[in-house]
């Protein structure tokens, strides 16, 4: 997600998810993490050297996709390449962003109505991928559900896996998500090819919780689910015992955890970003940190005028429900 998933986000999931006890081998932390999209355009101008940030991880991340974006297959194929270079553990193709900008270049949602060229992207990825899975993630349709016409192309061209958001372009992220959609995308996928190395069908859109992404598997069948905003302002969703999950206990992160973390996040931001990149792009994990206890409001307001790490962190002490 494009000024969301950036280092700084993957750092502190990566911290906290796993921060409470865990009963199963390797659980409390998502079993895969995306980047930003980073553009193909970008990526073979001249200025890639720009990009090259949103592209930056460490180990304990992965295993890490990297997501692109374009419309020009060779572009696709010669980025591939550099994410091969660059270690990642796999390459996304961004077909569903509903942004008007991404759209004017013929990308993100806009390949729906280009199913050929859409093709023609996922198989020069794969060409330059080399043993790299690549993947799809896109929406349902443009303006209304055209998943039975739409995903039988992106089958053909056989990518590892398509992550299906269930939301049309035009619904963005204003409408429910329809699961019901991914139910028949999963149908479509299974009746297409039904072999143990088919493409995967993920489903994403509203998803909060993991007691919802259980629920979600067991209705529709999908290989895999994606959690996206459910997961703003509480990098402690994916352990187990997180206050939504069904394995409810001791540890439940509090009130002043939760604006610790705040603070570690925005500071982490600046140390990462510090005149690379815009601090407003904070104040949507602080809005999700900063709401469901007394005195939230005017928190949030004090932060929303937060120029740095510091600001926030005067701010949430000025503020008397931060104690140390």
């Amino acid at each position: 997600m494009s000024d969301v998933t950036d280092a700084a986000f993957r750092r502190i999931v990566v911290k906290y998810s796993g921060k409470f006890t865990c009963p199963k081998p390797g659980g409390g932390r998502p079993d895969v993490m995306w980047t930003e999209f980073v553009p193909c355009d970008g990526l073979c101008s001249k200025g890639r050297k720009a990009f090259m940030l949103d592209l930056s991880y460490t180990e304990k991340e992965r295993p890490i996709v990297v997501q692109l974006f374009g419309a020009t297959p060779e572009h696709f194929y010669r980025s591939a390449i550099m994410m091969q270079k660059l270690g990642f553990d796999g390459i996304d193709i961004n077909m569903g962003c509903p942004e008007k900008k991404v759209l004017k270049q013929g990308a993100g949602a806009a390949l729906i109505k280009n199913p050929k060229l859409a093709q023609e992207i996922i198989r020069e990825t794969k060409r330059g991928a080399g043993k790299l899975p690549v993947s799809v993630k896109t929406r349902i349709g443009d303006t209304k559900n055209e998943i039975k016409k739409w995903l039988p192309y992106l089958l053909e061209s056989e990518p590892s896996a398509v992550t299906i958001h269930a939301r049309t372009r035009k619904g963005m992220s204003d409408v429910p998500a329809d699961w019901d959609v991914v139910a028949e995308a999963v149908r479509i996928a299974r009746k297409y090819d039904s072999s143990s190395d088919r493409t995967l069908i993920i489903g994403n859109g509203d998803v909060k919780s993991l007691s919802e992404t259980r629920e979600r598997a067991k209705e529709t069948g999908v290989d895999g689910v994606m959690i996206g905003r459910g997961i703003f302002g509480n990098p402690w969703l994916f352990s187990p015992l997180n206050k939504n999950s069904p394995e409810r206990g001791r540890g439940i992160p509090s009130t002043q955890e939760r604006l610790h973390v705040a603070i570690e996040h925005a500071k982490l931001f600046e140390k990462l970003f510090h005149k690379k990149k815009n601090f407003d792009v904070m104040k949507k994990h602080l809005k999700a940190y900063i709401s469901g206890f007394d005195g939230a409001r005017e928190l949030r307001t004090a932060c929303m005028n937060a120029k740095s790490g510091k600001d926030v962190e005067l701010a949430i002490k000025n503020s008397g429900i931060l104690y140390y």
